[in-house]
């Protein structure tokens, strides 16, 4: 991610003067303790399979991305051209930490990992992907996820 002081003073301030989408609720609840939770992934880091279409400008869907799925099978399309790849190429779990959320299953510390993860691709208008996060958290209800790592990049 690019840092605001490397921008113009204009388009600095551009930035810093965006709106902050606001919704008229936040429900939050609470779940089991960590040890019994099922949790999936959403990145907003732009990933998919190869297999996979790329995102594209203002894109508000998704991409599922197995559990098993090799992290070479992982691209990032993500479209802003101030968005920093360099920590997904070194190590994929900065923006998509499936190893490490593994490894928390492993040792008991949560209950264990999902079958299917999500990445959206995080340059869009929140309020455009209002709709298929509604959609995509009763899928992952009926999956039974009962907790999910939102992973913003």
């Amino acid at each position: 991610m690019a840092r605001l002081e490397k921008y113009s003073e204009e388009e600095r301030n551009h930035l810093l003067s965006l709106p902050c989408p606001r919704f008229e609720s936040t429900p939050f609840v609470t779940g089991p303790p960590l040890s019994e939770r099922k949790i999936a992934l959403i990145s907003t880091a732009g990933l998919h399979l190869r297999s996979d279409r790329p995102f594209g400008l203002g894109a508000s869907d998704y991409r599922l991305i197995p559990k098993k799925t090799p992290t070479n099978d992982l691209v990032m399309s993500h479209i802003s051209t101030n968005f920093d790849r360099t920590g997904f190429l070194m190590d994929v779990n900065l923006v998509f930490p499936l190893d490490r959320l593994t490894e928390l299953a492993e040792i008991g510390f949560i209950g264990c990992v999902a079958e299917y993860h999500y990445s959206f691709m995080g340059a869009t208008d929140p309020k455009a992907m209002k709709e298929t996060a509604e959609n995509l958290a009763e899928i992952m209800k009926k999956d039974g996820v009962n907790a999910v790592l939102l992973v913003p990049v």
